[in-house]
């Protein structure tokens, strides 16, 4: 400020000195005044910007922009034409439609090995009286030895903000070889292969269509890879063998149940998967893998709601407990033992209810079903239409981290009489068995499964009648991909 003064006084000076002929009118003064003082204006500026560290210049592919930049304009151009340089780009957001292929799919999958030691029972027996059977694992009988029980691949994956896939395909299938009723192993099927559509965008509603697992029961919609006990109830699973038919499923579920569920999820607790609180379907009705035989479709319904149960006080603190119910109308055709599919359709009506108090750390886990469906009467020599019912109550107790590593004993019992629609000519089951055990995960990906079973059953079969009992030593192994 001093030196833009003393130019002005300068300037005064070199005026008032001038001779008197060459004296100058006020306005030419005055014009003189106003160039000595942009030029000093001018210094000025040049001196501020000398003083200035230099900025770092900023790499040619990325151009440097300050918070406070304003758009530059040039002189040929209009106020709002303002350069691109001068403008930042945010990246639009991501979505799954934008991501390559391989990002939005996954491919995963688990397998199961299996060794059943029968300690004593009825293994074998004469024609037309049980033996020691199960309608979930063939690998039990007089023979035993190891067996893959399950070898699935899954492909799912986004296509979109608002479709979802999902392809299941299981190489741990048997089926008879042509020439006789000897099974072979290995042969894969088709399990799952449906499309979700997403109604909204907090993704509480939703349609499923395809093949896929019938919303009825709790446990028959819980993964075989989530599962404690080695095999699904007979009463339960005796509704859907298989657990899936193709059809159409709307689900709905709400931002508060989807909150405790995927709380659940991230504690560890083995759920039965987002299958939603309440699901309406419509299927064919003949099970897995099989062709639709009458003109009629398969109606089922679910409803399940998680309750917790911090209000009642500290020993509930962080306890959830979950109840819910299922129903289904269809009208099924089995397979006959002259071949191919009965000709007659025989009634089914099911309802069922489940409660489970997840383990924090104890926890218990029941379900019952009652209803009508076909059963082969031995007296008649023919299919009917009988009443069915039965059910389990599952205890659990996670132990946590142990000296050998994480454990959950668990203890189940399970009781069926009725129709095992699935087999030859809908024999009648008559089941009781304990089941005592303990999941043993040894490290990521790799769990083992020990359990002692006391078993009483009716062998799956109508032409063998009674029922046989023994004692197992079960294990199986399981591992991730």
């Amino acid at each position: 400020m001093a030196g833009r003064l003393n130019m002005i006084g300068m300037a005064a000076a070199i005026v008032g000195v001038a001779p008197p002929a060459q004296a100058q009118s006020v306005a030419e003064l005055q014009r003189q005044i106003d160039e000595l003082k942009a030029q000093v204006e001018t210094l000025m500026k040049e001196r501020q910007r000398s003083e200035q560290p230099p900025l770092a210049a900023a790499p040619a592919e990325t151009p440097a922009f300050t918070a406070a930049a304003e758009p530059v304009v040039t002189p040929a151009a209009r106020p709002d034409e303002t350069t691109a340089a001068a403008i930042p780009v945010s990246a639009a957001p991501e979505t799954p439609a934008s991501r390559p292929w391989f990002e939005r799919l996954q491919l995963r999958g688990y397998t199961q090995l299996r060794y059943n030691g029968i300690l004593s029972g009825d293994t074998s027996a004469p024609d037309g009286l049980s033996r020691l059977r199960s309608v979930h694992d063939s690998s039990i009988n007089e023979d035993g030895g190891f067996s893959l029980r399950r070898v699935r691949l899954v492909l799912q994956g986004e296509v979109t903000d608002n479709i979802e896939l999902y392809l299941q395909h299981d190489f741990g299938t048997a089926v008879n070889n042509q020439s006789s009723a000897e099974p072979r192993q290995g042969f894969g099927q088709l399990r799952d292969a449906y499309v979700d559509v997403f109604l909204d965008k907090a993704r509480t509603f939703r349609l499923r269509f395809g093949q896929s697992k019938v919303p009825l029961g709790w446990e028959n919609l819980q993964s075989s890879s989530n599962r404690i006990p080695l095999d699904r109830s007979d009463a339960i699973n005796s509704g859907v063998p298989g657990e899936r038919d193709i059809g159409v499923v709307a689900y709905y579920t709400p931002e508060r149940v989807q909150r405790i569920w995927g709380q659940l999820k991230k504690d560890g607790q083995k759920l039965f998967g987002n299958y939603g609180a309440f699901g309406l379907a419509l299927y064919n009705g003949q099970g897995t893998s099989r062709v639709e035989r009458n003109g009629g479709l398969m109606k089922v319904a679910m409803a399940t709601w998680p309750f917790e149960l911090d209000g009642l006080g500290t020993a509930f603190q962080g306890q959830v407990l979950e109840l819910g119910g299922s129903a289904m109308l269809n009208r099924f055709r089995p397979e006959v033992r002259s071949g191919g599919a009965s000709a007659i359709d025989y009634r089914e009506e099911r309802v069922g209810v489940h409660a489970i108090l997840y383990p924090r750390p104890f926890g218990i886990q029941a379900e019952w079903a009652w209803g009508k469906g076909p059963q082969f009467d031995t007296i008649a020599q023919r299919i009917a239409t009988a009443p069915l019912g039965g059910g389990y109550v599952q205890l659990t107790y996670d132990l946590g981290e142990t000296a050998i590593g994480t454990l959950r004993p668990y203890g189940r019992w399970q009781r069926y009489r009725g129709g095992w629609k699935a087999a030859t000519n809908a024999p009648r089951l008559e089941t009781d068995e304990l089941e005592l055990g303990v999941e043993w995960p040894l490290m990521d990906s790799l769990e083992l499964t020990l359990a002692y079973a006391r078993m009483k059953r009716r062998e799956a079969d109508e032409r063998r009648l009674g029922r046989a009992e023994g004692d197992l030593i079960r294990t199986q192994l399981q591992w991730s991909y």
